[in-house]
């Protein structure tokens, strides 16, 4: 891991060199270092007055305030729904009146919600399995698609049903295609299962617990496509291995084009060659409020915000004539339906902008009531999944690792797997890092010894649902995050250390 950001650097004195022999020409060259060090120094008297001020208790009132605009919102604040439209006037009404310069970012998109999301196994025994649609899916007739269920066979690589040949072992045709997660998106194994000839597709999860996903994009929808459990999965295609199954399968979404804003707050001063960028989604799913995911990331960044705003950080000036750091806060729209607010944000900058952002960190569901402390693996030393973040990622994961070490916790690694706003940064190759505390992943026992909880649930077990409500928030595990935001946001906003 990369040495912390936070250590003011040495300042060696040599024994005889031209500058030494000059007194001004020395000061001049010390200037660059003293200014660091001074920068380095007001960081750290800002990031411990923000952790101070700043917990889960003052922004208990935002998680309040965003409950109560989707209880008169029809339960929800979805990214075009009128319970967005109110979550992003009252989070931007309070940043534009702490002094930020806020801009709301409309753009268009499809909007959609669950009309209907059902599966059940027909014969040779009749049950219901537990299915979620994937979003952006083609819907089936009122009543589902009935056919035999065809799994997709795995492949050395342990993917499965992502090209032509996973389907040419088997018959396809008319059938549901039963594919484990893994490989590719779930767009590329459901379009191939269509040109194998499927009616439909059910992708099981290839870790414990439920799947939920999307896919991505109106376009890319071709057949009806839901997501299960690997439990579930593995049932299936164990018992279909041994003779014919049937299910019914009913999966149907209202899709719609709208417009729908990312709200920017930055400070109006500081060093617009060096952006400190902070960021969490505002929307909810359609299926409930939303208050786990993600209005605990959005308060633990809007509080954040009014509190440096209150502590005179937006005020530049880290003494010895530096200037500080411009810090951006960004609240996204869109998350739920394929990251589409950061995607716009990001695909809208240009070279020389994208350049000047420094670091992005990203919390997204940062209360979770069985939760657990992850920090996203930016030096890739698990060895899981995506690889390293961009250079200096490193670096983020190592801050923010040794901050919840200081609070006395013990945090793990989470990999970069695309699932959150830190993606497109990563792809515009930007710095990036966070921390979460679990969805619908299962809780280990090892984990339930570091963090208490419950071993064998989900570390929220409310995800994507109407119970993710005010009673599913961890206050402790809220409160160490916003911890978090707030020691980034003081200590990044004097000095981003070595970051690119």
């Amino acid at each position: 891991m990369a040495a912390t950001a936070l250590a003011t650097p040495l300042l060696l004195t040599a024994a005889a060199s031209p500058a030494a022999a000059d007194p001004s020409a020395a000061a001049k060259a010390s200037a660059p270092g003293a200014a660091k060090a001074a920068a380095s120094k007001e960081g750290d008297r800002l990031a411990k007055k923000l952790v101070r001020r700043t917990g889960a208790k003052g922004a208990m009132k935002h998680l309040k305030a965003l409950q109560a605009i989707a209880r008169h919102s029809d339960g929800h604040r979805a990214a075009g729904s009128k319970g967005h439209e109110l979550s992003a006037k009252y989070a931007g009404t309070l940043l534009k009146a702490a002094g930020y310069e806020v801009t709301y970012q409309n753009f268009d998109f499809i909007y959609r919600e669950t009309l209907a999301e059902k599966m059940t196994v027909t014969s040779p025994d009749e049950r219901d399995v537990p299915v979620k649609l994937m979003t952006y899916t083609k819907s089936t007739p009122e009543g589902g698609t009935e056919a035999a269920v065809a799994p997709a066979p795995e492949d050395e690589d342990g993917s499965s049903g992502c090209t032509a040949d996973d389907y040419a072992s088997g018959d396809f045709d008319g059938r549901i295609a039963l594919i484990q997660r893994g490989g590719c998106t779930f767009a590329e194994k459901q379009k191939a299962a269509a040109e194998a000839g499927a009616v439909a597709a059910v992708i099981y999860n290839n870790t414990d617990g439920e799947l939920n996903g999307t896919l991505g994009d109106p376009a890319a929808g071709v057949i009806p496509t839901g997501g299960i459990s690997k439990e579930d999965g593995d049932a299936l295609a164990a018992e279909a291995g041994s003779g014919e199954v049937t299910a019914n399968v009913e999966l149907r979404e209202f899709q719609e084009e709208r417009s729908t804003p990312n709200v920017i707050a930055e400070t109006p001063g500081g060093d617009e060659n060096r952006v400190a960028m902070f960021g969490a989604h505002l929307d909810s799913v359609s299926e409930g409020p939303g208050i786990n995911d993600n209005a605990s990331g959005s308060a633990g960044i809007l509080e954040t915000a009014l509190q440096f705003a209150a502590a005179g950080g937006t005020r530049t000036g880290g003494g010895h004539g530096h200037e500080g750091n411009k810090v951006r806060f960004a609240l996204w729209t869109a998350e739920e339906v394929g990251l589409q607010g950061a995607e716009h944000y990001v695909s809208e900058l240009s070279d020389a902008e994208r350049d000047k952002i420094a670091l992005y960190l990203n919390f997204d569901m940062i209360a979770s009531p069985n939760y657990g402390l992850f920090v996203y693996d930016g030096d890739d030393s698990d060895g899981e999944g995506s690889g390293p973040g961009p250079e200096g990622s490193a670096q983020l994961e190592s801050d923010i690792v040794d901050f919840i070490e200081s609070r006395g916790e013990e945090a793990r690694g989470a990999d970069f797997d695309g699932r959150s706003d830190y993606g497109p940064f990563i792809e515009a190759g930007i710095a990036a890092g966070g921390s979460k505390t679990g969805a619908e992943g299962i809780k280990s026992a090892e984990e339930q010894e570091l963090w208490g909880g419950e071993a064998g649930a989900a570390y929220d077990g409310c995800y994507h649902q109407k119970c993710d409500d005010l009673g599913n928030i961890n206050k402790k595990a809220f409160d160490l995050n916003i911890k978090v935001i707030a020691n980034a946001v003081g200590h990044y906003s004097r000095d981003v250390g070595d970051l690119p």
